[in-house]
């Protein structure tokens, strides 16, 4: 059986870690009830930031997440960075591991974006062999994120929520709901985010994600938005989790803030939005 950590996440909000916020969450936490880090952050030897991560995971449930893996790439996974991965996990046990539905590297060649896939039979066939290899060798159950997207392929044969839903149902995986990353692809691909929440297989999610979206626009002059991680989650996105939590109960939730990082009470009242949200769920 596939081991989903030493603990697990609390359904309470938690935020991802940020060196800066340190002494901030060590002295006065408020309702952050675990932390989040991204692995490819975590993966040298010593120094301040593992001593950091080290004295967190003595107080908090801790989340790691994933985002240079490439599940969704058509070569095979880097056998390198899984083994640093590996490595990570095996010291630090987290209570939860993810990774995006995205692709990120070619022909040895890493790119600095999450890329979409086409929703079809062989791409399936293809994550799932992925994930199987990350859980094999990680020993431990991983969760796979939904994706923003700002195109559709062609070639997609079925929705996000039937895709997903079906490597999670061929390789034992969890699932990531970022619900901000669900406003932001149905308002860019004109879906209905509701329609989408309502659809989802919440009994197969461990975590979710709330984050800030930019405005833009496209060349046709309609609206799109940017996954920017930048700003507070906006008040549609707030919305949209509350109905979220009022279908499937109270879940861990993280707030993700990666670009423009304010200072702490900024960060921490998210976290105090979320908690009412949660509260009112149970």
């Amino acid at each position: 059986m596939l081991d989903s950590g030493h603990s697990v996440l609390p359904p309470a909000p938690g935020v991802g870690y940020k060196p800066q916020h340190f002494a901030a969450i060590m002295a006065e936490a408020g309702p952050v009830g675990w932390l989040e880090i991204h692995a490819e952050n975590y993966m040298g030897a010593g120094g301040r930031p593992l001593a950091q991560l080290r004295a967190l995971a003595e107080r908090f449930a801790l989340s790691v997440h994933g985002v240079g893996l490439s599940i969704g790439g058509e070569g095979p996974l880097d056998a390198e960075h899984l083994a640093r991965l590996k490595a990570l996990c095996g010291w630090l046990n987290p209570a939860s591991f993810s990774e995006h539905l995205a692709w990120s590297t070619h022909d040895g060649v890493f790119l600095n974006d999450l890329l979409p896939l086409p929703y079809t039979t062989a791409t399936i066939r293809r994550v799932c062999d992925h994930i199987d290899r990350v859980q094999d060798v990680l020993g431990r159950r991983m969760l796979l994120e939904n994706p923003s997207t700002y195109l559709a392929f062609a070639e997609t044969e079925m929705d996000e929520v039937a895709f997903l839903t079906e490597i999670a149902k061929r390789t034992g995986c969890g699932l990531l709901l970022d619900v901000n990353n669900v406003f932001v692809s149905g308002v860019n691909q004109s879906f209905d985010p509701a329609d989408y929440i309502r659809r989802f297989p919440h009994d197969l999610v461990g975590e979710i994600h709330l984050g800030g979206h930019a405005e833009d626009e496209a060349d046709h002059g309609m609206p799109l938005l940017i996954d920017a991680h930048g700003s507070e989650v906006a008040d549609p996105v707030w919305a949209l989790y509350a109905a979220c939590m009022s279908q499937s109960g109270p879940k861990p939730t993280l707030i993700e803030w990666d670009n423009d990082v304010p200072d702490w009470p900024v960060l921490r009242e998210q976290a105090v939005r979320a908690a009412s949200v949660l509260q009112v769920a149970k």
